[in-house]
C-alpha cells in the first residue's frame, strides 16, 4: 500500500500547489480572474476568483491530507496512534467521496452552473474526489490495526 500512500500524497500536492498559485494570484486554466474562477469554482454568477486567505487555507488542509497517507504508512514519524492515523485517513476519504458523488447531483449542478466548471466538474473534479476518496478509504481499511 506504499504505493498507493506516495501516489495518493504526490496528487493532493499538486492540487495543494493549485491553490497556492491561486491564492498568490495565478490565474490559469483562464485567461484572467473572472475566467478563472468560472473554471474552478463555477458557482452562479461567479465574478472573480476566492480571496488569497481562503484559497491558502484550503491549501492548508490540503497540505495536511498530503502528510496522512505518508504518516499511515510509516514513511515518518507521527506523534498519532497508528488507530487515530487510519479513523482520519477514513473521514478523509469520507469527505472527498461525499464532494465527489455531490458533483453528480441536480443540487450541485444548480448551485455551480458557470462553464466550464460544470463540464470540468463532471468530467475530472468528481470523478478525481471520488478516486482520492476511495484512496484514503482503502488506506485507511487495510492499515488498521488488527
Amino acid at each position: 500500500m506504499t504505493i498507493l500512500a506516495v501516489i495518493l500524497s504526490f496528487v493532493l500536492l499538486l492540487i495543494t500547489t493549485l491553490h497556492v498559485y491561486w491564492g498568490i494570484g495565478g490565474i490559469w486554466p483562464g485567461t484572467d480572474g473572472k475566467s478563472c474562477a468560472h473554471a474552478v469554482v463555477g458557482f452562479r454568477g461567479v465574478e472573480e476568483m476566492p480571496s488569497p486567505v481562503a484559497s491558502f487555507a484550503v491549501a492548508a488542509c490540503l497540505a495536511l491530507a498530503t502528510l496522512w497517507p505518508l504518516a499511515l504508512e510509516g514513511v515518518f514519524a507521527s506523534p498519532f496512534p497508528r488507530e487515530g492515523l487510519a479513523a482520519t485517513a477514513l473521514l478523509i476519504g469520507l469527505v472527498f467521496l461525499g464532494r465527489g458523488i455531490a458533483g453528480f447531483t441536480p443540487w450541485w449542478r444548480r448551485l455551480t452552473p458557470e462553464q466550464p466548471f460544470a463540464r470540468l466538474d463532471q468530467r475530472l473534479y468528481s470523478p478525481l474526489c471520488l478516486l482520492i476518496g476511495a484512496s484514503f478509504a482503502i488506506l485507511a481499511i487495510t492499515e488498521f490495526p488488527a
